[in-house]
C-alpha cells in the first residue's frame, strides 16, 4: 500500500498520529533524562527546561481549593476532549462538504488536532505513570521543555506584558512541541488562509 492510494482522510489520520508520536517521544525523553526544574542551555537563545504545566497555555490553571479530586483539572481535560471531537468533526465536514478546501487549511487543522491530542495524552495518563506528578486519570500535568529567551524586555507596554516571562525575557514562556504545532497552525491560518474562512 502506497501513500498515493490512501484517501485524504487516511493521510490526515496518519499525519496526525505521526505528529502526536513525535510530541510524546520528546516529552518522554525529557522525563527520562531530566527532572523538573532542570535547565540545559543549547544556544544563547534556546534552552531545554523541564516544566510540568498544571493547566493550559503558559501555565494558567483552573484552581480548585476544595481538596479531594482536582475538579478544575478534570473539567479542563473534559473540555480538551470536547474540542478534539469538534476539530475532528470540522475536518470530516471539510472533507465531505467542501471539496474546495485548500490543502493549507487541512494542514493547519492537522497541526491543531495533533497538538490538542498530544497535550490531552499528558493530561489523561501522565498523572498515573510519571512519579513526579502523583496524580490520576485526567489530572496529569503537561510536560513543557522549550524556552526561547530571545532578548530582555524590561518595560514592555501593558498590553504586551503576557509576552514577557518572569525572567524578563521576551517570549519567556516554556512550551512543548504540541503547543508549537497549534501556535504555528493558528498563525499560518490567520495570515495565509483567512480568505477561506470568510
Amino acid at each position: 500500500m502506497t501513500l498515493n492510494r490512501l484517501s485524504t482522510g487516511q493521510k490526515i489520520a496518519l499525519w496526525t498520529i505521526a505528529l502526536v508520536i513525535i510530541d510524546q517521544v520528546v516529552k518522554l525523553m525529557i522525563n527520562a533524562y531530566m527532572v523538573p526544574g532542570d535547565r540545559i542551555s543549547v544556544f544563547p537563545w534556546f534552552e531545554l527546561c523541564y516544566v510540568e504545566n498544571p493547566g493550559f497555555a503558559f501555565g494558567m490553571e483552573i484552581s480548585d481549593s476544595s481538596g479531594g479530586a482536582d475538579w478544575g483539572k478534570i473539567v479542563l481535560s473534559l473540555f480538551r476532549m470536547v474540542m478534539i471531537g469538534a476539530i475532528i468533526y470540522g475536518i470530516r465536514y471539510l472533507l465531505k462538504r467542501r471539496p474546495d478546501t485548500p490543502e493549507g487549511v487541512l494542514v493547519g487543522a492537522v497541526l491543531i488536532l495533533a497538538g490538542a491530542i498530544g497535550n490531552m495524552v499528558d493530561s489523561m495518563f501522565y498523572g498515573m505513570f510519571i512519579d513526579y506528578q502523583d496524580g490520576g486519570f485526567l489530572t496529569g500535568k503537561v510536560i513543557d521543555m522549550i524556552h526561547l529567551p530571545l532578548f530582555r524586555w524590561d518595560n514592555p507596554p501593558a498590553f504586551l506584558d503576557f509576552l514577557v516571562g518572569s525572567d524578563g525575557y521576551f517570549f519567556g514562556a516554556v512550551f512543548n512541541i504540541a503547543d508549537a504545532y497549534i501556535s504555528v497552525a493558528v498563525v499560518y491560518l490567520l495570515i495565509f488562509q483567512y480568505k477561506f474562512f470568510k
